[in-house]
């Protein structure tokens, strides 16, 4: 039995979008990496966290909301791009910045108000450094937004770009789903 000739003009995935696939797997790991260290220590060190430890959870669950949401309007802003409606992408483009925005400011004002650091104990250290490199991944997120802004308004422009952007800023918000249910509810 032979296999039906294979149709050479099928769409394949744009090299933008492999390669940032194969980065997002690297990130999985890096991710996974500060995890398997946040439930290590959590495992050894009593009480976890400390019990002078008092996380404010309403500001950190509306910002999750808003971050969450913003891959949604990311997600139209890149239909929108395929439609070619770039007026309505750009526009969408532009409110997933600001809700990222939004995001980052209420995490600054998390590390200011909750009292404790990454010299303060072994549970400051992890929160703060697991945080802070989601926050890092939150600020490349919305240069590569604000950098890809023209490809998602130009009919001839390359998908790659706007799938790659798209791909990492999903992961984003998943790596927030799981850092907010770790350190807010399992703790």
């Amino acid at each position: 039995m032979s296999l039906p000739p294979r149709d050479l003009a099928q769409p394949r995935i744009e090299p933008a979008a492999l390669g940032m696939v194969l980065f997002l797997v690297s990130e999985v790991m890096f991710f996974g990496a500060l995890f398997a260290g946040y439930f290590y220590l959590r495992g050894r060190t009593t009480p976890w966290p400390p019990t002078d430890v008092r996380l404010e959870v309403w500001e950190p669950a509306v910002a999750t909301l808003v971050l969450v949401l913003s891959s949604g309007t990311l997600q139209l802003a890149e239909r929108a791009a395929t439609r070619g409606d770039g007026r309505r992408a750009r526009m969408l483009v532009l409110a997933t910045v600001a809700m990222g925005v939004l995001f980052l400011a209420s995490q600054v004002r998390t590390w200011v108000v909750d009292g404790f650091g990454i010299r303060t104990d072994a549970y400051g250290s992890m929160f703060t450094t697991m945080t802070g490199f989601h926050a890092i991944h939150v600020a490349v997120g919305l240069t590569m937004m604000t950098a890809a802004l023209p490809w998602f308004f130009r009919a001839d422009a390359p998908r790659g770009g706007v799938v790659a952007t798209v791909y990492y800023w999903h992961f984003v918000d998943a790596v927030w789903l799981a850092l907010f249910a770790t350190l807010f509810f399992v703790r």
